[in-house]
């Protein structure tokens, strides 16, 4: 009677360990969590200048198209270095607007993803440069599409 007991102790010990080791093996790693928020940032951007009033002088449209391609070079520059492995800390973003709603939250997601491009680490194959520089212009046209707007 002993041996069966210890036999079965051992076998759920060793499907104890092994679920266990599964289960922490299948948990994904959290993959450049700075260019991840970043990127959420500039989709919540994109979304707000999108709900905006197009009566902005062109700047709405400007922003738009420059969010758009630092959303596609931060994307470039995850992919690239997510051949290379490299990892960060994680990072949280906030919202905030007032007068012009959507072009105060449209400016303050570009805000977000501009504090978490500067974070991220540099090595992207110069794509988070691309995205910064786009960002600064998207922020730069969405200032201007609010002056124009009031």
């Amino acid at each position: 009677m002993k041996r069966k007991t210890f036999a079965s102790l051992l076998t759920l010990a060793f499907l104890i360990a092994f679920a266990g080791h599964t289960t922490i093996a299948a948990t994904p790693t959290f993959d450049q969590p700075y260019m991840q928020a970043a990127r959420a940032d500039l989709n919540k951007a994109r979304a707000a200048l999108q709900r905006a009033n197009s009566n902005k002088e062109g700047h709405r449209v400007k922003a738009l198209e420059y969010t758009n391609k630092a959303i596609a070079e931060v994307t470039a520059g995850m992919r690239f270095d997510r051949r290379r492995n490299h990892a960060t800390p994680a990072v949280n973003s906030s919202l905030a607007g007032f007068d012009q709603p959507n072009m105060q939250a449209a400016l303050n997601h570009l805000l977000d993803a501009q504090r978490n491009l500067t974070q991220a680490s540099a090595d992207k194959g110069g794509h988070r440069v691309k995205a910064m520089e786009f960002v600064g212009k998207a922020i730069t046209e969405v200032n201007k599409g609010i002056a124009a707007g009031n």
